[in-house]
């Protein structure tokens, strides 16, 4: 139809004959008066339907004749789809065939159409899905299709409004029969034949499981039920969001400036007050805002450290693979294609850590995997780190080490050798060390004080490499190492477990924190505080202040620190000084006996001979201060006057509090106390490595901390970390990019005669030396020096060699 004919169905003329006024009206201006007035124009509704029928059949018949069609007539077509479109919400009955003939066209004619064309038609059946005329099931299947016909633009739409749909769908609340139904629809897709379809499908389900609308084990086993479809284009895409999906997490997890102080401020770190005093008010001033600024950033820095280490427990450490119904066949149905495809190399080296990352995460054993490996673990090749990475992952205690130990060996052998390169050498050590975390039976004693040596390497990433697999086995098996490298361990005696040894919580972890809540309090950088008390005990003794002030942390939250022991601390401070300094001689002999009869005789023995030591002076002394002590003598049986038998006595009671009941329930308050006193620890112990905190000899924290094997088997090992302080070479345009940039803003080059030549400023930094006032022993020392050399010259003088004499 040519474009005067389509004008012509929407003339005045038309509207005439339908009973309507002469003006002209467009397509908007229609739409906008049929939406206030429906029943009124619904002549014209059917007017612009017969029209839209007409010219649907003249486009046929014209796209059959001719390969191009009429540009106007398919933007006029168009335009009357999108206002059918708009107006079928207010014409339901009369538009009731638009919706099936609309996506009849699409399915039919879509390659066909022109893009325009295609484009408008599309968003007309996307306007019809939002409205809910068009169940979202049965536009799913047409929305695949269009999205591989090969336009771009239509692709981009269709894609986003089915994400879109799924998304708006699930905002509120799940629809979980919807869900289901559409999964269905996009599963049987990607177990199709054709690659387009699959591929599309499985698109659109990464997409909706990155997002988190679909976050659940039937989509996760969808996709990874596709790293075995028979068209490498669809495999390759799913391996890629199986590896890629940690990584993209990572990333999109990062804080920014404003996120990180909040989680900062959210996070608990504990820090007594002796230590913000000794950092504000111990030293000169200079001192006291240096030991200020660094209070703050050790501060920060373990507020960091505990933010990350939490971020680890959560989403972070989350993969589609634990989703896996069984983990074992997938492994090897997926292993099995492994040794039997012609796919390129980076192909199967997705493949590799696929596997590699599924054995780690779920515990599995594949014994084959290992000797699979060993035939590519060599320097020269490539992508060895990521090879040594796959090879670390599938390392766990449950595997036999028999199993493991020909890839050991080989990597020993291939990298760790003197005449191996530094890089390679570095890399292998990193490798064993991250082995021997994981199955720490794989190392010998010969083997290790062998590798041991590399720490005298003048090669900076060998060193650090070397002293790093000291330092993991100071912790694991000390009696491996050589005396000089055992350090100071934590325990001597310590021995990895045995293959299939395991370890069975007994009680509750972090019991011990409350158990010995008062001894933790008692050392440490506060041994200094109450040595330095107990010289001024008797003075302080008879103020209305105690003697001994515990840190509020410890002591104000305390659940169980009951009003009696309060009472008993208020009586005692009220004590008559006098009863106190007699028995000041007979608090010490008894304090030295308690120390060495343990904590259960303080209870008894100590009490008894401190009431008869009593007893035996208060019969001596006036009846007035024999008055006082009676009504005094049962709080004297009851806790020493000693400051450190009170501390003792106050941990005793403290640590059997949580055990004095039968059932032996913790309670909420409890561990809330476990949850405080471990911050408390890990904070002590950051001020120690910073140097704000005197180390305690007995001290048994290290910087190390072993990490279990759920927590090394939840997080994916970054092939970078086995590169680590090696220097990468730079090529040619690196390193005239590098001498570009130390070139900028510095002028040409000139002799130095030239500059001095053009200096016009005042003297040179030597031509001031000898204008300078030298001191009288400086001015004889130099012309000491010249005489010498003068007479060095002349004494060379005569010895010249003037040619030989003619006559000899």
């Amino acid at each position: 139809m040519p474009p005067a004919t389509a004008s012509y169905l929407l003339s005045p003329e038309s509207f005439t004959a339908s009973g309507q006024g002469a003006e002209k009206l467009s397509l908007p201006m229609l739409q906008s008066r049929m939406k206030m007035d429906p029943e009124g124009h619904e002549t014209e509704l059917l007017l612009v339907y017969r029209h839209f029928k007409s010219t649907l059949q003249l486009f046929k018949q014209q796209s059959a004749l001719s390969a191009t069609s009429d540009p106007a007539v398919s933007k006029y077509l168009g335009d009357l789809a999108m206002f059918l479109a708009h107006m079928i919400p207010f014409y339901p009955l009369d538009l009731a065939e638009f919706p099936r003939q609309v996506s009849d066209i699409l399915r039919t004619n879509a390659r066909t159409l022109p893009s325009s064309l295609r484009c408008h038609l599309s968003q007309a059946t996307i306007l019809l899905v939002n409205r809910k005329i068009i169940d979202p099931e049965e536009s799913l299947d047409l929305f695949i299709d269009l999205q591989i016909i090969g336009d771009r633009t239509l692709r981009k739409l269709a894609f986003f409004h089915v994400v879109h749909n799924i998304r708006r769908m699930n905002k509120k609340h799940r629809n979980n029969a919807k869900n289901q139904k559409l999964q269905t629809i996009l599963f049987r897709i990607l177990q199709e034949e054709e690659e387009l379809r699959a591929r599309r499908s499985l698109v659109v389900l990464c997409d909706l499981h990155r997002r988190k609308v679909w976050f659940d084990d039937r989509t996760a086993n969808a996709i990874c039920s596709a790293c075995f479809h028979n068209s490498s284009r669809v495999m390759v895409p799913a391996l890629s969001f199986l590896l890629g999906y940690e990584c993209n997490d990572a990333c999109d997890s990062e804080d920014s400036g404003s996120e990180e102080d909040e989680s900062s401020r959210n996070s608990q770190v504990v820090v007594s007050k002796e230590q913000i005093y000794k950092a504000q008010h111990m030293g000169t001033a200079s001192s006291k805002r240096k030991k200020k600024a660094k209070l703050q950033r050790v501060i920060l820095s373990m507020k960091k450290q505990q933010r990350k280490s939490e971020e680890k427990k959560g989403s972070n450490s989350y993969s589609p693979l634990t989703h896996l119904k069984d983990a074992q066949g997938f492994v090897e149905k997926l292993f099995s294609r492994l040794r039997t495809c012609n796919e390129r190399f980076e192909v199967r080296m997705m493949m590799l850590k696929v596997i590699a990352r599924t054995i780690g995460l779920h515990h599995l054993i594949l014994l084959n995997f290992y000797p699979f490996l060993q035939k590519y673990v060599q320097p020269h090749q490539r992508e060895v780190t990521n090879l040594l990475a796959a090879g670390i992952q599938a390392c766990h205690d449950e595997v036999p080490p028999d199993a493991v130990e020909p890839l050991f060996k080989q990597i020993v052998n291939q990298f760790v050798h003197d005449r191996s390169r530094p890089e390679a050498i570095a890399v292998g050590l990193n490798a064993v060390r991250e082995m021997c975390l994981r199955m720490p039976l794989l190392m010998n004693e010969d083997l290790l004080q062998d590798l041991a040596l590399y720490k005298k390497s003048h090669e900076k990433a060998v060193s650090i490499a070397a002293r790093s697999l000291i330092t993991l086995f100071r912790e694991i098996c000390p009696s491996l190492l050589v005396k000089k490298d055992r350090g100071r361990p934590i325990d001597p005696k310590a021995r990895p477990k045995a293959f299939g040894e395991v370890s069975v919580a007994s009680e509750v972890p972090g019991i011990e924190l409350l158990q010995h809540d008062g001894e933790l309090i008692a050392s440490g950088s506060d041994e200094d505080m109450y040595d330095a008390a107990d010289t001024e005990v008797n003075h302080s003794l008879g103020s209305d202040e105690p003697a001994f002030d515990f840190e509020e942390e410890d002591y104000a939250e305390d659940e169980d620190y009951s009003e009696e022991d309060g009472e008993d601390y208020d009586e005692l401070d009220t004590a008559d000084d006098d009863a106190i300094d007699d028995n000041d001689d007979l608090d010490d002999n008894d304090a030295q006996e308690s120390e060495n009869e343990g904590s259960a005789d303080v209870d008894d023995s100590g009490d008894d001979e401190c009431k008869n030591c009593v007893s035996e002076k208060v019969e001596d002394e006036p009846r007035r201060k024999k008055r006082k002590l009676e009504v005094h003598v049962g709080n004297l049986n009851a806790v020493d006057l000693s400051l450190r038998v009170l501390k003792r006595l106050s941990g005793i009671k403290i640590a059997k509090a949580p055990t004095n009941e039968d059932d032996g329930i913790l309670s909420n308050e409890d561990f809330k106390r476990i949850k405080e006193l471990k911050a408390k620890k890990e904070g002590k112990h950051g001020l120690s490595q910073h140097g704000l905190l005197n180390k305690d000899a007995n001290s048994t924290s290290t910087a190390f901390k072993i990490p279990s094997s759920e927590q090394l088997s939840a997080k994916r090992l970054d092939p970078v970390k086995l590169e680590a302080y090696i220097r990468s070479k730079l090529s040619k345009e690196e390193k005239l990019a590098m001498v570009r940039a130390g070139r900028e803003g510095r002028g040409p080059y000139q002799a130095r005669a030239a500059v001095k030549q053009k200096k016009t400023g005042g003297l040179s930094n030597r031509q001031r030396e000898h204008r300078k006032m030298m001191p009288l022993a400086a001015k004889r020392s130099r012309a000491a020096r010249t005489r010498r050399e003068k007479k060095q010259l002349r004494k060379h003088a005569d010895k010249q060699f003037r040619g030989r004499k003619a006559w000899k």
